[in-house]
């Protein structure tokens, strides 16, 4: 009897002790949260702390050094201009680089992006079909914010089918 209570007891200290070990990594990912995600650089007027070079057209965000996958936190935009494109249009049809910076001009403090084909090394942004193109003005970081933005953008009354949509973006630069 006394040979069986050391067995189990042999047995309990094993079977607990691989549990633990099994479910450690799950432990320390907890403790850890979620990843960060990247800070949006919505203001063009102010420097944007990021390892990335981003185009003219993209919603640049910070990026650490030596991270080539990322993601942002989520943010709104107002979706000023979008159509879809077919899988040939995709190098070919998009908003124009000379649209972009016009739309830019009004509204100095607010970031104008435009998106592109979704190739490895260009931005994403979601949830947005890849088959459509947009160009959209950088709202804020809150519902209030967007709300007010698209205050701004329909008083310029070329915009009348704008509307507010909760982004994020990301890339794949591997």
């Amino acid at each position: 009897m006394k040979n069986m209570k050391k067995k189990l007891v042999s047995f309990l200290l094993t079977y607990f002790l691989l549990i633990g070990f099994l479910c450690l990594p799950a432990i320390v990912q907890a403790q850890r949260g979620k990843p960060k995600r990247a800070k949006v650089c919505g203001d063009p007027t102010k420097t944007c702390k990021t390892s990335v070079d981003f185009e003219a057209h993209d919603l640049p965000f910070e990026v650490p050094e030596n991270v080539f996958i990322s993601e942002t936190e989520r943010f709104y935009a107002i979706v000023l201009k979008s159509f879809r494109i077919t899988d040939a249009e995709c190098e070919t049809k998009f908003v124009s680089e000379n649209e972009r910076l016009e739309t830019q001009e009004l509204f100095p403090n607010n970031k104008v992006f435009a998106s592109r084909c979704p190739d490895p090394g260009n931005l994403f942004y979601e949830p947005i079909d890849w088959h459509v193109r947009f160009m959209a003005v950088y709202a804020g970081r809150t519902k209030a914010e967007a709300t007010k933005m698209l205050t701004k953008v329909k008083a310029t009354k070329k915009f009348s089918n704008a509307y507010i949509k909760q982004l994020y973006s990301g890339f794949n630069g591997t």
